[in-house]
């Protein structure tokens, strides 16, 4: 009886789910208002030393992060000591500080369950910190003495260098990373922007030339700080001014950042490698912020071969051709200073030139014909629905607008993103493409193994070999 009963309950439930799925509209033809987001007001304070601070409240989970962005980068080290800027960065926080010591350093914010964290960039210094609300003063009291009075511990200078070192030799182990980092020199050539570490370079930098570094950049003048989480205004206000009372204003003074001409013609690079798969690697010198072109420019890239599987080089090199597994392009918009427009992907050896073929013809076309409603429409939509995820969380709010300011971004820049994008129109994608890229220029850079190429790579133009023992 109790299995009859049973099998009886199980066809209610079938019959009941399959009237329910009959009555169940169409996804497809499911319509959704617009999506409204506003992005949440943060209030801009200067402390009485004259660093910038953008606040934002937040109590629904008892945590602090601060986010603080430097003037400071690899552009302004010295040539010769290529490598300096990362090492700073790391160190600044690994080699402890005047008052705690590395390793007390570790337990006490391991113990309160809080980060401290650092680094240098090509343009920026980055530091932050993370923590329970119980424990700001504590772990604010070691995010001051890092950011002032680094201690930068001889062993753990050593250390950082050897661990650099060791990151660089690997790097020609990595087809993908080699090929990334000759596309960037070979762009970026004779500018600071394109130089890398070497082992000579790295082996010249002192302690005292991280000391020095740190003492030139590292003032309050020089940062913009990004804090949200649980805590009042006054209250916080009170704990920074506390914390970076001491911390002196003093003028900072930058190098000027020689920055590459426009190449002309094209420009190939072989780098031999025995390997079953080639990596394919091209672009070439972009814009920067200041381009009124940039919102265009985005619109035009998702096209092309950012927006992943509808991206006209995705549809045709891997969808249709089945030539590779990945394929997309990057139109990063430099901040300081011009970024670089480059296209990827990885093939078998044996279709390497035919995929090269491909990107640049595709490329290519983005300068010849105009889009279609349909690829605008989605790439305009995808990329005004995507922008809320750049605010997940107050501490992304808060990072963003201390990030915006630090670059020079105007005020207004976020509130209307979403409205600039949405003026897009297929002529101006088209006008864009013909006016920033330049697939008659570009530079090629091929990590595999030439012999087993369908075609020689001659054929796309005169051929540079890049010997790895020149590049370690």
């Amino acid at each position: 009886m109790k299995r009859i009963f049973a099998i009886f309950l199980l066809m209610l439930v079938a019959i009941a789910g399959t009237a329910g799925a009959a009555a169940s509209p169409d996804p497809r033809s499911m319509a959704f208002p617009p999506l409204k987001f506003q992005v949440p007001e943060t209030e801009r304070i200067v402390l009485k030393n004259g660093m910038i601070v953008y606040l934002l409240e937040d109590r629904e989970l008892p945590l602090v992060s601060i986010t603080a962005y430097i003037g400071a980068g690899s552009v302004y080290e010295p040539s010769s000591k290529t490598g300096l800027a990362g090492l700073t960065g790391t160190v600044i926080r690994s080699g402890g500080t005047a008052e705690t010591s590395p390793e007390q350093l570790d337990d006490e914010l391991e113990f309160m369950a809080s980060s401290v964290e650092s680094s240098i960039g090509t343009d920026a210094g980055i530091a932050s910190m993370n923590c329970l609300k119980r424990n700001l003063d504590g772990t604010l009291r070691l995010f001051s003495q890092v950011l002032m009075h680094p201690a930068f511990r001889s062993d753990r200078v050593e250390l950082a260098r050897k661990r650099l070192l060791e990151s660089l030799r690997r790097e020609n182990d990595n087809p993908k990373e080699l090929a990334d980092r000759e596309l960037i020199k070979a762009i970026y050539r004779g500018s600071p922007l394109g130089m890398h570490p070497s082992p000579e370079s790295v082996s010249l930098i002192t302690r005292e030339d991280l000391v020095e570094f740190h003492r030139k950049f590292y003032h309050p003048g020089n940062i913009i700080m990004g804090v949200a989480g649980d805590f009042t205004r006054q209250e916080m206000v009170e704990k920074l001014n506390r914390a970076f009372g001491a911390w002196k204003k003093e003028p900072v003074s930058f190098s000027q950042v020689k920055i590459p001409e426009t190449k002309k013609k094209p420009e190939l690079y072989l780098v031999k490698k025995e390997t079953s798969q080639s990596v394919i690697r091209m672009g070439h010198l972009g814009i920067d912020k200041n381009n009124p072109d940039i919102y265009a420019l985005r619109v035009m890239n998702f096209i092309l071969g950012g927006g992943g599987f509808e991206s006209k080089l995705m549809s045709e090199i891997r969808t249709r051709q089945g030539l590779a597994y990945n394929v997309d392009s990057d139109y990063s918009i430099g901040r300081r200073f011009p970024g670089t427009f480059t296209a990827e992907t990885e093939t078998k050896a044996e279709s390497t030139a035919k995929t090269i073929g491909l990107m640049q013809s595709i490329i290519r076309g983005m300068t010849e014909r105009p889009v279609s409603e349909g690829e605008i429409t989605q790439a305009k939509e995808s990329i005004i629905n995507s922008f809320i995820f750049g605010f997940t969380s107050s501490a992304s709010v808060a990072g963003q607008k201390a990030m915006l300011e630090y670059y020079g971004y105007p005020r207004e820049y976020l509130d209307n993103f979403r409205k600039n994008i949405s003026r897009v129109t297929k002529d101006d994608v088209l006008r864009v493409a013909k006016k920033y890229l330049r697939p008659e220029a570009m530079t090629l850079v091929v990590v595999g193994d030439e012999k087993k190429f369908d075609k020689p790579l001659s054929n796309f133009g005169e051929v540079s070999e890049i010997r790895l023992n020149e590049t370690k």
